[in-house]
């Protein structure tokens, strides 16, 4: 079973609570968005990062993180993306590889709106854990953690930091 540690849209910001909440994950993935290559090494020396850049990472991040991060985790096909819609509304820049090729678990942020969604045409998970930055409309700042075991997910929470 593995851990995981999920954020998107920090903007460059840091709040230490999110050492705290990832405490007992084995790794930290971030969906875009990071805003500064520190939020980014600060997460990656505390657990191991696997990131996407979002439409707001400068180049240094750019250089670093890919724009889609697609891998296998405990059996567990996994994509992510920065920009990438959800169910029924997937972004025309990743709807025909979700359609060809649909993973098990796709993760996307940009939205700043926390969504957990189970897509019944494709057969895959799709969770935006929100933001968990200072900056945008969004009211609460949020985290998501689970587990992944041998292809199930476990012990989904959403974590509210505070309000912005």
């Amino acid at each position: 079973m593995t851990r995981i540690g999920l954020l998107s849209d920090t903007h460059g910001f840091w709040d230490d609570r999110y050492l705290k909440h990832f405490e007992h994950c084995d790794e930290i993935w971030h969906a875009g968005d990071i805003g500064s290559l520190e939020v980014a090494e600060r997460l990656a020396a505390f657990r191991p990062l696997r990131a996407v850049h979002g439409n707001i990472d400068g180049g240094n991040i750019r250089i670093t993180y890919p724009s889609i991060n697609r891998f296998t985790i405990e059996g567990t096909d996994v994509l992510i993306k920065h920009i990438g819609g959800y169910p029924g509304n997937y972004d025309a820049s990743i709807r025909s590889s979700l359609f060809v090729h649909p993973p098990k678990l796709f993760i996307s942020g940009h939205s700043h709106i926390l969504k957990v969604k189970y897509d019944k045409t494709l057969g895959l998970l799709h969770i935006n854990p929100g933001a968990a930055g200072n900056y945008g409309f969004h009211k609460v700042r949020t985290l998501v953690r689970f587990a992944i075991d041998q292809g199930e997910f476990k012990d989904l929470e959403v974590i509210e930091l505070a309000e912005r």
